[in-house]
């Protein structure tokens, strides 16, 4: 099963602040407005996007700021796929048309699989 590097999601203490930085000294577009509590920015070329999350009081950033976020069609299928690698997800989690899952890599740094990027709206 095949999945791509689509999003990188950074944890913020002040997510218009966060979102200004990476538009202004990295080119990313973005509206900056907060939907469904993220601020989603686009790369000029295509590649990752970044979201914009409201980092909860106890994340500790520079620690815990940034996960990894997968694009998969099938959140549940990728995840009994990974299981059979040896790699364990949580718990499948529905959203507003999507759904997400997460886990951690060898050095505990957060990754997540997601169907957002193929939702329909």
């Amino acid at each position: 099963m095949k999945s791509t590097l689509g999003t990188v999601i950074i944890y913020a203490s002040d997510t218009k602040k966060t979102a200004t930085f990476y538009s202004e000294h990295f080119g990313f577009k973005t509206t900056g407005e907060v939907v469904e509590g993220l601020i989603e920015l686009h790369g000029n070329d295509g590649g990752a996007g970044i979201l914009i999350h409201q980092a909860a009081k106890s994340v500790k950033l520079g620690q815990v700021g940034v996960k990894l976020s997968f694009h998969v069609e099938d959140v549940e299928a990728f995840v009994v796929a990974a299981a059979e690698r040896g790699l364990k997800f949580g718990a499948v989690h529905k959203a507003n048309g999507y759904q997400f899952a997460n886990a951690k890599d060898p050095d505990k740094n957060s990754v997540s699989i997601s169907s957002r990027a193929f939702r329909s709206l």
